[in-house]
């Protein structure tokens, strides 16, 4: 039973990290990226449909990334989803090839961006301290209903305790790897 508590603590932790990891892959820095545009959504012919399934997403170079429609006629309508996506892009369509250079990001916007990159990182801490919570009230069930001794229960708080602390840890590298990307220049 302690075991199946600490199991499902420790995949939940590690889903809400990885949940972290996608979130601040969408914060773009100074740099094009593919995953920039993976969760714009495009209407193709009147079915909603992600970028990444109708089109070829590459780097064109450091600075721009291309989208090369499967479907060519659909490069007007990709075009006009970018722009309506909200990320301070300007694509531009170059015969079949959507063009999407990256703008160069001010220090006003960097700072902007770090405090996102920050409150992300807390809703992640927030996330695995209520798995702890959690995870702590299941194991007092568990002594309450007489199923866990109580040092059991003691060396399972102190597991889960441990489990939060490296999830934690993990979660300020990856914000502090994000703030460093999004400094330099």
């Amino acid at each position: 039973m302690i075991a199946d508590v600490r199991k499902s603590t420790e995949q939940k932790m590690k889903k809400t990290v990885e949940t972290l990891k996608s979130d601040l892959a969408k914060v773009r820095t100074g740099r094009a990226h593919t995953g920039l545009l993976d969760h714009i959504v495009v209407d193709y012919y009147g079915s909603p449909t992600p970028l990444p399934q109708m089109a070829n997403v590459t780097l064109l170079d450091s600075r721009t990334i291309g989208v090369n429609p499967w479907d060519k006629k659909m490069a007007a309508v990709i075009e006009k989803a970018i722009r309506d996506a909200d990320l301070g892009l300007n694509p531009a369509t170059m015969g079949e090839t959507v063009r999407v250079p990256m703008p160069a990001l001010t220090e006003e916007r960097r700072k902007e961006l770090i405090k996102v990159v920050r409150h992300e990182g807390e809703n992640a801490r927030v996330a695995v301290r209520n798995v702890r919570r959690d995870a702590i009230h299941h194991l007092k069930e568990l002594l309450k209903q007489k199923k866990v001794a109580e040092d059991e229960e003691r060396r399972a708080q102190d597991e889960i305790q441990k489990l939060t602390d490296r999830h934690i840890t993990e979660i300020d590298k990856l914000l502090q790897q994000k703030e460093t990307d999004l400094m330099a220049i």
